[in-house]
């Protein structure tokens, strides 16, 4: 299919995933349809064509993707019987719905990972609550529901029996806590045709209480054996999915110096935001160019070192948001703020991230240090 700019995408989900994907298709020339509930969608102001409705309906989804040449998405919960009629009609829908239906349900992605010997850590599957306490499990472990989870909601550690109520009544999976010295991730692209590219290893580093990345280093500070490992990693992952799109793969490495996948994520990951600065193809192009089987872009970073600081939401705070300290962060070089459109901030919600480059490590994380420590989403006061 020869490339054009009549091009029209459809986007299920209206968040801040799609807005960065709009801005990158803008440069591309390529109008973008979006469909979310939310009226208020951080897209909506920047969409070329929004539609207010809820991806999980199938009727809606259909309807939707009729005048569309492509469909894509920016989460994973959606309607996938649509997108398999949608593929019917001869619409190309990346990352392809059967693709989906093996990541969406962290039970069959887990089952997937250890019938194609990708390595994982141990792991049981979990039908409900009462399930947990007669397994022969050891304490402490990870409990994750099948679907409906994110940004670490769906997660919850047991450490002794006292812990078993917390636990999930619903299908689940219990794996073991692993013990790692670090958490990794690499956001691979792989195109119609089978190419295939991969970012940097990133070093994420995860919020204590809200269990989500609170920021992360570019490249990560691993030997270059661990690097090359884990991009490899990443490559086979990627292969065995068969994904058009990206695959973010998350990972841990162990104390003993072992490559675990924790989860993947077929879609634009918080793990690659930094990408729209710091490197010579953003994620969120990559994407593009991969699902219109163009060619991938050069993924190397412009800067020897980056990171990404995640815009998080103050404790104490609920209701229109006010960002304190911008103008502290503007006056630095090398900080990049990206404002996702949400007009209320709550404890802990994405408001937006900071990118931070520096060829000097130490600058850079005092750099970090220095967003971290001004920059502020309240309230605004009357």
């Amino acid at each position: 299919m020869a490339y054009s700019s009549a091009y029209k995408i459809g986007i299920l989900g209206g968040g801040q995933l799609g807005r960065m994907l709009i801005q990158a298709a803008i440069d591309l020339d390529i109008k973008i349809k979006v469909l979310d509930p939310d009226n208020n969608a951080p897209c909506k102001s920047i969409a070329h064509e929004f539609v207010k409705g809820d991806f999980n309906d199938f009727q809606t989804v259909l309807d939707f993707g009729q005048d569309c040449d492509f469909i894509t998405i920016e989460i994973e919960n959606v309607n996938l019987e649509a997108l398999e009629a949608l593929e019917t009609k001869g619409k190309k829908v990346y990352p392809q719905p059967s693709i989906l239906r093996k990541i969406k349900d962290k039970r069959i992605q887990k089952q997937f990972f250890e019938d194609n010997k990708l390595p994982t850590a141990k792991f049981k599957l979990i039908e409900n609550k009462s399930k947990i306490s007669t397994t022969e499990w050891n304490t402490p472990f990870v409990n994750k529901i099948g679907e409906g989870g994110y940004d670490g909601k769906g997660v919850q550690i047991i450490r002794n029996e006292n812990d078993y109520a917390k636990a999930f009544d619903r299908p689940s999976l219990i794996e073991e806590l692993v013990d790692f010295e670090k958490e990794l991730a690499v956001v691979a692209a792989r195109s119609e045709n089978g190419e295939i590219k991969c970012f940097p290893v990133v070093e994420m580093v995860f919020h204590p209480e809200a269990n989500l990345v609170e920021y992360l280093f570019s490249p990560a500070l691993i030997s270059k054996e661990l690097e090359e490992k884990a991009i490899a990693l990443a490559e086979q992952t990627i292969k065995a999915f068969g994904i058009v799109g990206l695959l973010a793969v998350e990972m841990f490495l162990t104390k003993a110096g072992e490559l675990l996948i924790n989860e993947v994520a077929p879609r634009p990951h918080n793990s690659g935001h930094h990408t729209i600065k710091a490197n010579l193809v953003s994620q969120f192009e990559q994407h593009l160019r991969a699902i219109l089987n163009l060619p991938l872009g050069d993924t190397n970073q412009i800067s020897s070192s980056a990171a990404m600081v995640n815009i998080l939401g103050a404790e104490g705070y609920e209701g229109e948001a006010y960002y304190e300290g911008m103008e502290k962060l503007l006056s630095l070089t090398g900080i990049h703020p990206f404002l996702y459109g949400k007009a209320l901030t709550k404890p802990f919600r994405k408001m937006g991230h900071v990118t931070v480059i520096d060829s000097d490590f130490d600058k850079l994380k005092e750099k970090v240090n220095f967003v971290q420590n001004n920059l502020v989403v309240k309230t605004r006061q009357f």
